[in-house]
């Protein structure tokens, strides 16, 4: 069941060309590609809108158990510390959740991923973590039929 996202140009997510692990009628799950950090995923809202108070009552509902589900994909294959969980829209005002595994090892931990890197994590535990994107994107499609 693939939807084709209501679009507003300029729009950032709107025009988004990035693979989707999962599409419905209303969200999309993607898997963002970043280097210091695989496994971060992104639930997109499909209508352009900009906050959570902007939609019905049954889509907010919809779209806190999506960001649950992904969330727990994410602590299911990726096994990390902790589990960052964010709707920040501040550069692109369209209703999107950020699911980024964290790690004592990770470029920023303890701070946020936007912050100023504190160290560099080893390419072979980037390596690794890599290669359960796979199994990642298994267990959100399996959350979602």
């Amino acid at each position: 069941m693939t939807a084709i996202p209501v679009r507003q140009p300029g729009c950032e997510l709107c025009e988004l060309s990035a693979p989707r692990v999962w599409c419905g009628d209303k969200f999309s799950v993607i898997l963002v590609d970043d280097a210091a950090y695989p496994g971060f995923c992104r639930v997109i809202w499909h209508e352009h809108v900009r906050e959570m108070s902007d939609l019905a009552r049954e889509d907010r509902l919809l779209l806190n158990d999506a960001v649950f589900q992904v969330e727990e994909a994410v602590r299911e294959v990726m096994q990390p510390l902790k589990v960052n969980v964010a709707s920040l829209g501040n550069v692109v005002p369209h209703l999107h959740w950020h699911v980024i595994p964290r790690y004592a090892d990770d470029a920023h931990f303890p701070a946020p991923v936007w912050a100023q890197a504190a160290r560099q994590t080893g390419q072979a535990v980037l390596d690794a973590r890599r290669a359960l994107l796979p199994e990642l994107q298994a267990a959100i499609a399996r959350r979602f039929k």
